[in-house]
């Protein structure tokens, strides 16, 4: 029987950072390399209402989608591997599950503001605030990765939660 039990992240926090995140990150990968496809994916960056080209990606392009695809799995693998063997490997040291948890959640926000920010900057200016005009792609990239920074935010901020680490008092040692 699979341990369940996850103080460092539980509840809604463990639903959304240990199944569906990794699920959110694992899915383009496929998308991108399988169906439907590189070219689509790529096509998809940038909302519009044409539709995919016929022509084949250039090799360049086709690589860095792919490249792409695989830096989207290696997010989804990290979190899911380092978070579960967080929670097996310390699951009777619940400062040091929250202190590693908490590693990879850093980690994971400083990359969602680059990643949202290089995402706004590469949109053309008609659309970085027309979220009305947003594809599937745009939103993943911009709104969905918004959410779960705050989320993350809300995890550091001991909201829901009971905190071991982060915001718990510390004890120190008198002699």
């Amino acid at each position: 029987m699979a341990n369940t039990s996850f103080p460092a992240l539980s509840g809604f926090y463990q639903l959304l950072f240990l199944y569906l995140e990794p699920t959110s990150e694992v899915l383009p990968a496929l998308m991108s390399w399988f169906f439907p496809g590189a070219a689509w994916f790529h096509h998809q960056l940038i909302p519009t209402e044409a539709p995919v080209p016929a022509a084949p990606l250039d090799p360049r392009t086709l690589m860095m989608t792919w490249q792409l695809g695989n830096c989207y799995l290696l997010l989804g693998l990290v979190s899911s591997f380092v978070f579960r063997a967080a929670r097996d490997a310390l699951k009777h040291d619940l400062p040091a599950q929250e202190r590693v948890v908490g590693s990879l959640l850093t980690a994971l926000a400083i990359a969602d503001l680059s990643h949202i920010a290089v995402t706004l900057i590469g949109l053309p200016a008609s659309l970085r605030m027309d979220l009305l005009q947003y594809n599937s792609m745009a939103h993943g990239n911009i709104t969905v990765v918004v959410v779960l920074f705050s989320v993350r935010m809300a995890w550091f901020l001991g909201v829901g939660r009971t905190s071991y680490w982060y915001t718990a008092p510390k004890v120190t040692k008198t002699e």
